[in-house]
């Protein structure tokens, strides 16, 4: 039985809405998108026009809020203030992306309103900002920096950490959050609306460590998961993803996605509960229906183009006690819906840990003017608790920071939240394969690289060069050879251990080589139907070396495995351990090559 989501999202898909011509955008696709080969879809371009209020109290005003709470205006004349947050001392602070800083905004008397506006660090793109303890942590579309938080609230000097986040293109406000295992989790967005990333990185959640030195794909295929934040009574995080434009004003939804260590989420091919996108199809070798297996589906859908920015959970004692452990996320508007959606502040119901339900907290910035025109009082992006237990609202579209607090009676005293572990996973440290799997027949396989037997690995097929997997050939097989398995290892990486590079089955038992830079798709497209699997950053198919600045040069084991079967029975994507497990039993021989890797320079 379908899940009751699925059955919504399915009456969606095939829902026409009645547009006029000028307003609707209309594609008709025969033969040229997988299992979808006749697609109508009808989309709207409706961009309500932007309303300035300059009386707070007049504006306030339109702003509808739950009984017994009170909305105000905490700062205006901003420019364009994004991603908010606050400091373990209690002061707020924003970043402006088309300004390019942080501005501090500080009550100095506590009359709810931000008498000090600072400017306290500036790059260009700045948009995403966290603190941990004393740390501010800041990023840009390629840097992420880090800076001490001095007793006056101003940052010190700015060191980067990270320099070489991917290239943006459509998606490029990036953010970023400390998780309770002390690591930074980045989200980079996809350069598209729906294409195939060259990238592995793009359409992510990044892991990185606090210094920067390391870091790997926490989940995928997420368009744009601008806002995230952890459950504080489990730990687990959860993110809400930007749907895909021009699948019609109903489709796609807004996805609210627990995320966790390796999960694949659809994007740019499944979108909802399993529905295929009709604009566009996996690499050749996989199905719509197998892509869709290997994705997991949202926990809750929300209005189609509500863009979901900002979310942040409440831990606060301000609001009545069935408010904590909830999340509120802002909503930014839609520009491609008929009606509009979004522009809004948006509840997340959660119960034993668990999301239940969305419900509307902040409504009223969207107004339908005499003239039958929409129009709006604001674009919402930034999300904040205070120290106090008020909620913070970044208006980046007006320059107007609100602040949300509850005068009413507070019901019962603030529960126990303490953060759990996160749901990553480290592993255990491991010997490298070819020491795992005993070979049935002592015949080696001579297996010979570009590079010579544990000499240095060129430039070019390091992760900071062209990043492509080097040509692989083999001999001496034994005839009863019906598979190959490529498995690279890195032993000398300090976690995982080993670190894995590249995880390759399925390879026919004929075949004697791999020719230089296979794609890093599921299925490789040279030979048909082998596989690929996830190496240790969290991206499927090869990824060149890249030890730590400063490590002596690492060994980097390439090894090869002849099967006595065909196939493992394995779908693309596998882990190491999964592949080794059902290696186990079927190995007749195997061989390997080790090639160094040392990286020069500063980070």
């Amino acid at each position: 039985m379908r899940s009751p989501l699925a059955t919504h999202l399915s009456k969606m898909l095939f829902l026409t809405t009645a547009l006029t011509p000028s307003a609707t955008a209309s594609a008709q696709m025969k033969g040229t998108a997988g299992e979808f080969s006749d697609v109508t879809i009808e989309s709207s371009v409706l961009e309500p026009e932007k309303l300035a209020v300059p009386d707070d109290k007049k504006l306030t005003a339109l702003i509808k809020a739950p009984e017994g709470f009170t909305v105000e205006v905490f700062a205006r004349n901003l420019v364009n203030p994004r991603m908010l947050a606050v400091s373990k001392s209690g002061v707020l602070y924003a970043t402006r992306r088309s300004v390019g800083d942080v501005i501090m905004l500080k009550d100095d008397n506590g009359d709810g309103k931000a008498e000090t506006v600072r400017t306290v660090a500036s790059r260009p793109g700045m948009h995403g900002i966290a603190f941990d303890e004393n740390d501010v942590f800041l990023i840009t579309v390629n840097d992420v920096y880090t800076a001490p938080v001095k007793e006056d609230g101003t940052f010190g000097p700015l060191t980067r950490i990270i320099n070489d986040l991917p290239d943006a293109g459509q998606h490029a406000n990036r953010t970023l959050g400390l998780g309770p295992d002390g690591m930074l989790y980045i989200s980079v967005g996809s350069t598209c609306n729906e294409c195939q990333e060259s990238n592995a990185e793009n359409a992510t959640i990044l892991r990185a460590s606090k210094d920067g030195i390391s870091r790997s794909i926490f989940a995928s295929g997420l368009r744009n998961t601008i806002g995230f934040d952890w459950e504080p009574s489990t730990g687990a995080l959860y993110g809400f993803d930007h749907g895909i434009d021009w699948l019609g004003d109903e489709v796609q939804i807004e996805e609210l996605n627990h995320l966790e260590q390796g999960k694949r989420y659809g994007w740019p091919y499944i979108f909802g509960a399993g529905e295929f996108n009709p604009h566009i199809n996996p690499a050749e070798g996989i199905t719509l229906s197998k892509w869709a297996a290997l994705s997991t589906e949202p926990v809750l859908g929300y209005t189609a183009h509500s863009a979901p920015m900002q979310m942040a959970f409440y831990q606060g004692t301000m609001f009545p006690s069935d408010f904590r452990g909830d999340a509120f996320v802002a909503m930014r508007g839609s520009w491609n819906r008929r009606p509009p959606s979004g522009y809004e502040v948006v509840r997340i119901n959660f119960e034993d840990g668990q999301p239940k339900a969305f419900e509307k907290f902040l409504q009223g910035f969207l107004l339908r003017q005499e003239n039958g025109r929409y129009g709006y009082l604001g674009r919402l992006a930034g999300i904040a608790v205070g120290k106090d237990g008020s909620l913070f609202v970044a208006d980046d579209s007006n320059g107007l920071v609100y602040r949300v607090s509850y005068s009413g009676e507070v019901n019962g005293s603030q529960s126990s939240l303490m953060n759990t572990p996160n749901t990553y996973r480290e592993l255990p440290p491991s010997k490298i394969a070819i020491e795992l799997l005993v070979a049935k027949s002592p015949a080696p396989i001579e297996l010979n690289a570009i590079f010579a037997d544990k000499k240095p690995i060129p430039l070019s097929y390091a992760a900071e060069g062209e990043n492509a997997s080097p040509t692989l050939g083999w001999r001496g097989a034994p005839e009863a050879t019906r598979s190959f398995v490529i498995i690279v290892d890195d032993p000398d990486a300090a976690t995982p251990k080993p670190f894995v590079h590249w995880l390759a089955y399925d390879l026919p038992g004929n075949l004697n080589h791999l020719r230089e830079g296979l794609p890093n798709d599921p299925v490789l497209s040279h030979p048909k139907d082998a596989k690929q699997g996830m190496n240790s950053a969290g991206s499927l198919g090869y990824i060149g070396p890249k030890p730590p600045v400063g490590d002596p040069a690492h060994n980097y084991h390439f090894q090869i495995f002849a099967l006595d079967v065909e196939t493992l029975g394995l779908d693309p994507g596998m882990t190491r351990d999964a592949l080794i497990t059902a290696m186990n039993g079927h190995v007749l021989a195997k061989g390997q090559v080790i090639g160094t890797f040392q990286r020069e320079g500063t980070r």
